[in-house]
């Protein structure tokens, strides 16, 4: 069981209570959930600490959703990363602060900050142009918001393909063959970006690839499709091959940072987030980093001038 995740509708089976009931512990921040695309998911995990929780004495209970009810929920919205996902469970044991993932693509994470409609956005945007990553996007959004940038992970993306590479896969002229079958992020993915980025360089044709239009909305989910013989080839980073046995080509290093969005109502939490990620017990706590580079964690790359007053 370990590593499922639910639906609502099936955590309210699992307690015998109603749909609308597992939507407001998710709103108060007693049970964390997750968003892909536009579907919401509890993982295993999650499930029983809040039935741990429940099993404790009352006064315990009641102290422990007193401190998370005392601050809102910070709502982290982009791309989908293992090590994000990570982060996002040891701050809710570490500081007690509840984090709302919602894993929709670094372009729209990045656009639902500039709405307002998150706390920060997980990102890893090459610019074509420059062949920088991130900044370039931030710099045309925010201008007078107060912004702070993080560097969070250096990761490898390649190809992501069977155990012993059946299908010969060499490079990106391989995914126009015939009898090789592509599985795709969607539009709006960094992932997305880089592929499209390389396509371009190499002038290929998008539609010359077969599967190229079958699109997925994680890593773990695009790699899935290789090993369950549903395609020959992903493009993607080299952790999600390795969570499910796969053998990875790397391609590229890119950037992943972490923008964090400073408003009045955030400003404690925020500070809190960015002050435990450039902590030695956070480094320390992190495994399973194949495919990552952690060296610059926690450096601040850039900041908007309004944040001269705020420690980050």
């Amino acid at each position: 069981m370990e590593g499922k995740a639910y639906t609502p509708d099936e955590v309210a089976q699992l307690f015998q209570i109603s749909k609308h009931t597992v939507y407001e512990l998710i709103k108060r921040g007693e049970l964390q959930a997750f968003k892909v695309g536009n579907k919401m998911r509890i993982e295993h995990e999650e499930i029983e600490r809040y039935k741990e929780n429940t099993k404790a004495p009352a006064k315990k209970i009641q102290v422990e959703q007193h401190e998370v009810h005392n601050s809102l929920p910070v709502r982290i919205s982009g791309s989908h990363d293992f090590l994000v996902e990570h982060f996002v469970k040891q701050t809710a044991k570490e500081l007690h602060l509840q984090i709302q993932p919602t894993y929709i693509g670094s372009l729209e994470g990045l656009m639902m900050l500039y709405r307002g409609q998150s706390d920060i956005a997980a990102i890893h945007l090459l610019d074509p142009a420059s062949q920088e990553y991130n900044l370039p996007f931030i710099n045309q959004l925010f201008v007078y918001e107060s912004i702070c940038v993080v560097r969070f992970a250096s990761r490898e993306q390649g190809f992501i393909i069977a155990k012993g590479n059946p299908k010969a896969i060499a490079d990106f002229k391989d995914l126009t063959r015939k009898d090789v079958q592509f599985v795709n992020r969607q539009k709006g993915a960094g992932t997305r970006f880089l592929l499209d980025s390389m396509l371009a360089k190499q002038e290929i044709d998008p539609a010359a690839i077969n599967g190229y239009g079958n699109e997925e909305w994680t890593h773990l989910s695009t790699a899935s499709y290789i090993s369950r013989g549903m395609a020959d080839v992903a493009f993607g980073i080299q952790s999600a091959a390795s969570h499910l046995g796969l053998d990875f080509i790397p391609v590229a290093k890119e950037q992943f940072d972490l923008v964090f969005r400073f408003t009045k109502d955030n400003k404690e939490s925020l500070v809190q987030l960015i002050q435990y990620l450039q902590s030695d017990s956070f480094k320390n706590n992190l495994t399973d980093l194949e495919g990552y580079e952690i060296q610059e964690l926690g450096k601040v790359i850039y900041k908007t001038s309004s944040m001269e007053e705020i420690s980050c």
